[in-house]
């Protein structure tokens, strides 16, 4: 039977998003076994395979999916103390084959981005799925709030890896505090990625952007890019919170604050879906030189971070 032995966060990543072979790729290499030690293992367990194959495995170049690969599968999880199904489930989710750029299990849009029918009118115009093709694997942002207690400006630094083929941009959400006209809001790619087309929904204060890479992206490749909205437009900001569709990867989120507009009480919290109870609430401290707050989540699970603070 599998064991779960410690993971890094690269590989639990993958063990939750797939695709197979980096995922598989990335257990051998953090066990630290050749493949003749992988197949003299499953041999001793009854399995027969060339190391050939084990290795267009681990290269994307075939797939198991035949009923003696797939049995295979479920034998190097025991060589390499993976949890039970772990690899197999990137095979075959509930029974079912899927191809090797098929998109990851993941939390709906709708079920943690207030108001989703905006959000999915803005992604119509853009003739873009919600789901472009690519999940987050790190994640930092720092948002700057103004000496009127607005929105200024929040920066993100992302790295993504695609789950399907052909991907060569990102769409960007940002969603203003009340009174935030979209007409002001301004995006600027910051680096590795050029900005496409911006469009905006003035009654929510929802814009999106779309930011486009200078390459397409193969399925498991990944890809480091910034960019920063720059708003100022809406009124007191009170909080700051992502949704997550996927698991896996580490989110980082800063929060500063002008010396003029400093809150007397910060802290973190999580919830499943926008409508649900928060959970996981933590005071946080105020640093003193540069009045700032963060938090660090080294496994995101589907659903929403953030941060809130009150105002004397």
């Amino acid at each position: 039977m599998a064991q779960n032995t410690p993971q890094s966060a690269e590989l639990a990543q993958l063990l939750q998003t797939g695709p197979f072979h980096l995922a598989l790729r990335s257990a051998l290499t953090e066990r630290g076994l050749a493949l003749t030690r992988v197949q003299h293992k499953l041999a001793q367990r009854g399995i027969t395979i060339g190391v050939t194959s084990l290795s267009y495995w681990q290269q994307g170049a075939r797939r198991p999916q035949r009923p003696e690969s797939l049995r295979a599968v479920r034998a190097l999880e025991e060589v390499l103390e993976l949890p039970a199904h772990s690899l197999h489930r990137l095979l075959v989710p509930e029974g079912a084959a899927r191809p090797e750029t098929e998109r990851p299990a993941a939390r709906t849009y709708r079920s943690l981005v207030a108001p989703a029918a905006a959000l999915q009118q803005l992604f119509a115009e853009l003739e873009t799925p919600v789901d472009g093709g690519l999940h987050t694997v790190g994640h930092h942002e720092r948002v700057a709030i103004g000496p009127e207690r607005q929105l200024l400006t929040r920066e993100s630094l992302q790295v993504v890896r695609a789950h399907r083929d052909g991907v060569d941009r990102y769409v960007a959400i940002h969603r203003g505090e009340s009174g935030c006209e979209t007409s002001r809001v301004r995006v600027r790619a910051a680096e590795n990625c050029r900005l496409g087309r911006v469009r905006g929904h003035a009654e929510t204060g929802v814009v999106v952007a779309e930011l486009l890479f200078d390459t397409r992206l193969r399925a498991g490749d990944t890809h480091v890019f910034g960019y920063v909205f720059e708003d100022g437009s809406g009124g007191p900001s009170t909080e700051y919170l992502r949704g997550f569709s996927f698991a896996g990867g580490q989110y980082v989120l800063q929060v500063r604050f002008d010396d003029a507009a400093l809150p007397v009480r910060c802290r973190r919290f999580a919830q499943t879906s926008a409508g649900a109870p928060r959970s996981g609430q933590q005071d946080l401290t105020l640093s003193g030189r540069h009045r700032a707050v963060h938090l660090v989540e080294q496994g995101v699970r589907p659903g929403i971070l953030g941060i809130a603070w009150d105002w004397g």
